[in-house]
């Protein structure tokens, strides 16, 4: 295996689906002594965590005017 000039290197396909790695997987290097490995980072990015549990498809049926209603104060 080499390193590109860019400092790259490409992860075997055995080790990526060994450790679950696939696209946009954030992963940390370690050194001990000599020898320098990688580990999958556990868990995501806070910034990340917290919106997630908020994707998804809105279940609500409403029309427009009924969410509009609820965001407007009847002053």
């Amino acid at each position: 295996m080499r390193v590109t000039t860019k400092g790259q290197v490409t992860i075997p396909i055995h080790i990526r689906e060994k450790l679950g790695i696939t696209p946009d997987t954030k992963i940390d290097f370690g050194e001990e002594g000599s020898r320098i490995f990688l580990a999958k980072r556990n868990g995501t990015d806070r910034a990340t965590n917290r919106f997630k549990k908020l994707r998804g498809v809105a279940t609500v049926k409403m029309t427009t005017d009924e969410r509009m209603a609820l965001t407007r104060d009847d002053l």
